[in-house]
């Protein structure tokens, strides 16, 4: 399963990107081997970010042209062709998140400017679909005073968004989402608990599950259901017919 989780800062794609590996592996016995969320800056190494405080200050202070060439490589590397030997792969913000920060806070990528991000975002996912159209785009929204109260209740460090920002910023999600190349969409709200938003992710996900996540799910279902047979006894038309076998010798 491969997806790409796009939306605002607050509206917790972090959390989803983590619900859904577990989902994952109920569902498939499968878990993501990495999940990257490279491209909120400073926070741009590890998995999760391990970049410390210094390292953070000096990304923050460097020129608008050494931003824009070190998130565009880090998008370029991350579309290479060993990215796509296996069938799952997950992206949290990738070149959405770039195409809608670096003009608004970090001052490159914006129309007229050297590597404009919506030219920079096209040329990423024809790069994607060169190898695969089976990625889907989670757009994660959630509810502006949600948004904000989070902000304040567990601001993060170094975080991006400014809260008078807020709707600017999920406007421009939602305008980049709708122009990106790769055709297959599903939107969530986040605004509540992760489990509602995980039965949303679910129900809409359905349709784009690719043969082998569905039969990863069979295989798994069977499998789990041999191991609650072993731990039972055996199948539940065995264990009945042994019953009736001992009902019969008195």
């Amino acid at each position: 399963m491969r997806l790409l989780l796009a939306g605002c800062e607050y509206a917790g794609t972090t959390t989803l990107a983590h619900a859904i590996d577990d989902w994952m592996f109920e569902k498939m016995g499968a878990r993501y081997s990495l999940i990257h969320e490279h491209w909120k800056i400073p926070h741009t190494s590890g998995h999760p970010d391990d970049t410390t405080p210094d390292e953070q200050a000096w990304l923050l202070q460097a020129t608008p042209k050494f931003m824009e060439m070190h998130q565009r490589h880090s998008l370029y590397y991350h579309v290479q062709a060993n990215t796509f030997n296996g069938p799952d792969g997950m992206v949290v913000g990738g070149h959405i998140d770039d195409a809608v920060y670096g003009p608004i806070y970090f001052g490159y990528g914006g129309k007229g400017q050297p590597h404009d991000r919506e030219l920079v975002a096209h040329q990423v996912e024809r790069t994607i679909l060169h190898f695969t159209n089976d990625t889907v785009i989670v757009h994660v929204t959630a509810d502006t005073e949600v948004i904000r109260k989070r902000m304040k209740d567990d601001p993060h460090e170094n975080g991006i968004i400014k809260e008078a920002d807020i709707d600017k910023v999920k406007t421009r999600f939602e305008e980049i989402v709708a122009w990106s190349l790769l055709g297959k969409k599903i939107e969530v709200d986040n605004s509540g608990a992760i489990s509602d938003t995980m039965a949303q992710f679910e129900q809409k996900i359905e349709s784009y599950l690719t043969d082998t996540d569905r039969s990863r799910i069979t295989t798994h279902m069977m499998l789990a259901r041999q191991q609650r047979w072993r731990e039972e006894g055996g199948p539940p038309w065995r264990r009945h017919r042994g019953r009736r076998d001992d009902h019969s010798d008195h």
